[in-house]
């Protein structure tokens, strides 16, 4: 995909003095009035055309008009749009290896961390540690057990410091639904403790999307390793 035609009409809308709005589809012919939304960030990511072969598409980042974005650089693309829409993006498209990074690696550097980065505000879903450089996105649901639509799915992602991750990718912590965190007993309580993990963590902005991947991350949690 290229910004062309209508992608680079949304792209430049600010600039061209053009309105976005969003609708929610309700039912059969009818949708709901959301809310007019700005384009703040874009960046490539590769997904499947209608015959299944593999493409560049381009995510576009939305926010509600007139909201401030903090600017992280190395985040965000287009970040001088929110001081200057009429700032023009310049946005490459990533070549063999970068486009093979996207998908292969554990989560990629490209669209879908900067999903995950923007979904958890920018911070540590456990500690609020905001130190972008350090936090890693992982999934809940391993690539490996999860479906291609899921490996790309915001609601499969959570924004983690180190510590947290490893013993989340690893299993030796989970999260109840409504975010408590919950130990794993193949590590004495003491041993959590010195690497600053108290038990009583809890994740406070789980949406019901997370959910599902949740329960089926507590499997595993569960079951004998």
């Amino acid at each position: 995909m290229k910004f062309t035609k209508g992608n680079l009409a949304l792209r430049d809308h600010l600039k061209n003095g053009k309105r976005v709005f969003l609708f929610e589809s309700v039912s059969k012919g009818f949708v709901k009035f959301v809310t007019e939304v700005e384009v703040f960030d874009v960046d490539y990511f590769e997904t499947k055309d209608t015959s299944g072969a593999i493409r560049i598409g381009i995510k576009f980042f939305f926010k509600k008009a007139g909201a401030q974005i903090p600017i992280y650089p190395g985040i965000t693309t287009r970040s001088p749009i929110i001081e200057d829409p009429h700032v023009q993006v310049k946005l490459d498209i990533p070549g063999i290896t970068e486009r093979k990074g996207l998908v292969t690696s554990r989560v990629g550097q490209g669209a879908y961390r900067k999903r995950i980065v923007h979904r958890w505000e920018y911070k540590c879903a456990v500690t609020g540690f905001d130190q972008l450089d350090v936090l890693i996105a992982s999934h809940i649901v391993p690539w490996a057990d999860a479906t291609d639509n899921e490996r790309l799915d915001v609601d499969n992602g959570i924004l983690l410091s180190p510590t947290y991750d490893a013993l989340f990718d690893r299993h030796l912590i989970t999260f109840e639904n409504n975010g408590k965190i919950i130990l794993s007993d193949s590590i004495d309580f003491n041993a959590y403790k010195k690497i600053g993990v108290t038990g009583i963590e809890t994740i406070k902005n789980l949406s019901k999307y997370n959910l599902s991947y949740l329960e089926r991350h507590r499997i595993t949690f569960n079951s004998p390793h």
